[in-house]
């Protein structure tokens, strides 16, 4: 069985580029819709370049944070728009 670690990265592999999605979104994907501060949490440990973790904004679609810098956060989603 895959732990919540695994479903919230799995679930944020999927996201295409130059889209995103609310960490609450992904809670809800990884099967736990309240844990949108958890996949926070998860996220922010996250250093694997393949699971696009900037892709993840806040619910009213500011990008909160990220642990490489929330400039660099959204230079690399407008980056994507092209």
């Amino acid at each position: 069985m895959k732990t919540f670690t695994e479903k919230v990265y799995e679930a944020v592999r999927r996201i295409p580029r130059g889209q995103t999605m609310s960490y609450a979104e992904v809670a809800r994907k990884a099967g736990s819709p309240g844990a949108f501060r958890a996949v926070g949490n998860i996220l922010n440990k996250n250093h694997d370049l393949a699971i696009p973790c900037h892709r993840v904004v806040r619910s009213d679609g500011t990008p909160g944070g990220y642990n490489r810098g929330t400039t660099k956060k959204i230079a690399m989603l407008e980056s994507e728009q092209d």
